[in-house]
């Protein structure tokens, strides 16, 4: 099979955003007590539904719409960690230079899933 990619794990940016929740849990493992119902769960939530999102499209590539409308889900989650990632370095939770890191491997994830979405041709599995 060489190259061919069989599960969504394998996918370079599901390593990417699943390495990033990753990074973001362990940020906010130290965020105050009283924000662990409000931004501690939401930036968590968010980071991880990135990754679920991306599971569940590779699973309905057989449908173009439902292959982009679950990647389209994976962008809007992602744009939201990164609204999340703002909050945390605005409530200095998270160092500025921390949340470059972050942003940027949320920019990269997001190019890719754009990427995917205007060419779904390439992802998605052929007619039987």
């Amino acid at each position: 099979m060489g190259n061919r990619i069989v599960s969504h794990r394998q996918l370079e940016v599901y390593k990417k955003a699943f390495d990033a929740a990753m990074e973001i849990y362990r940020h906010s493992k130290k965020f105050p007590r009283e924000e662990t119902y409000s931004l501690t769960d939401q930036i968590r939530r968010s980071s991880r539904s990135v990754c679920a999102n991306m599971a569940e499209a590779w699973r309905k590539r057989r449908y173009v719409a439902a292959f982009i409308a679950k990647l389209s889900d994976a962008e809007t989650e992602a744009d939201e960690t990164q609204v999340w990632i703002e909050f945390a370095v605005e409530c200095q939770y998270i160092e500025k230079s921390q949340a470059r890191d972050l942003y940027r491997k949320y920019n990269e994830t997001l190019r890719t899933i754009v990427g995917m979405i205007n060419h779904p041709e390439t992802w998605v599995l052929p007619k039987p």
